[in-house]
């Protein structure tokens, strides 16, 4: 018997090692767990945008790089907040179909992604992402923020301290946090885990009109997420559910023409 039970605290104390060995490596190593700032750069001579430009905006005595082209008369300016993959730059589609049709769109590397150098965390993209707007803002036209996966807390963040026209999250997160503990159900993540976007909070502040677009097969953040954000938006506009759309799924769903739609409805369109 007096085996059985050394044996017992042996095993609940190997456990305990190996369940603190797991919660210590994702605590210093979460930032790059959590992100994935590698990718390869397209150079703006390489998208068909020969009216964009490569701009520098300062913030935090660093820059953040990006691209920006103005709108034409009568039509908003995107301030466009990528997602957790690579650079902005491979996203050029996207730009080159908003300016076909006279939007205009400012779109950047958040610092610690490839075309921004410095460090990641949750503090500098949200201060990148308010330095953007406000770059957007000094222009002096109508503006609607589009936020993408990782980019919806920036954005999210962004529409609850400014006023735009419109914020449209597509495939948005309740919060990082929730996400990290829906994937990790048997780690102390909110605990933990520095960089937690709480959109959830941020959206109360949030007076735009909402439009959340998610898909019912996203296996990298599960639609009810988006679900659960918009319930909370105080100004609903549209949820866009799309069967069997993942993750990257939306552009070729037409989440363009619905974006379209948005901004009409919206009044950012004249």
């Amino acid at each position: 018997m007096k085996f059985i039970r050394i044996g017992a605290i042996a095993l609940i104390a190997l456990v305990l090692v190996i369940y603190t060995g797991a919660v210590g490596f994702m605590y210093f190593n979460q930032r790059a767990l959590q992100y994935e700032a590698t990718g390869e750069i397209t150079p703006l001579a390489g998208a068909a945008l020969p009216n964009a430009t490569e701009i520098s905006i300062p913030v935090d005595g660093a820059v953040i790089n990006g691209w920006y082209q103005p709108p034409q008369p009568g039509k908003p300016l995107i301030v466009y907040y990528k997602g957790n993959s690579g650079s902005f730059s491979a996203e050029h589609i996207r730009y080159e179909r908003f300016v076909s049709e006279g939007f205009g769109f400012l779109a950047f590397d958040y610092r610690g992604f490839p075309l921004s150098p410095g460090a990641i965390s949750e503090a500098g993209i949200l201060d990148d992402a308010i330095a953007a707007y406000d770059w957007a803002a000094a222009k002096n036209v109508p503006i609607v923020i589009w936020g993408r996966s990782l980019g919806t807390g920036p954005a999210t963040y962004v529409a609850s301290e400014r006023d735009a026209k419109a914020l449209l999250l597509e495939t948005p997160f309740l919060s990082a946090v929730a996400v990290a503990a829906e994937r990790y159900p048997i780690l102390p993540v909110s605990w933990v885990m520095l960089d937690q976007f709480r959109s959830d909070e941020w959206i109360a502040d949030v007076t735009e009109p909402v439009m959340v677009a998610h898909g019912t097969a996203d296996r990298t953040i599960d639609v009810s997420n988006g679900e659960r954000l918009f319930a909370l938006a105080p100004n609903p506009d549209e949820l866009w559910i799309v069967p069997n759309a993942g993750h990257s799924d939306l552009w070729n769903a037409d989440i363009w023409e619905k974006a379209k739609a948005f901004f009409i409805r919206s009044g950012a369109v004249n």
